[in-house]
């Protein structure tokens, strides 16, 4: 599946598919994720230095699981 870093899908399973990244607030280091942090940035959370965080959406659907693509394209500025 094509998406582009960032973006924010539900999936009615609870597993992560490869390339996207569970959306409980957890930190991710900046190395492995680099184009992923130059989108999110700090806003999440993480010190912007090693770490940065993901947005937490667990809790907005009980049941449903909510994930941000670290892989796929970057999405083009206008």
């Amino acid at each position: 599946m094509e998406c582009l870093i960032g973006q924010v899908q539900v999936f009615a399973f609870n597993f992560a598919p490869r390339g996207w990244v569970p959306c409980h607030g957890q930190l991710l280091p900046i190395s492995e994720n680099s184009a992923l942090f130059a989108l999110v940035g700090t806003t999440y959370g993480g010190d912007g230095r090693s770490t940065f965080a993901v947005p937490k959406l667990a809790d907005l659907a009980p049941g449903l699981g909510y994930y941000i693509a670290s892989q796929g394209s970057f999405p083009a500025r206008a």
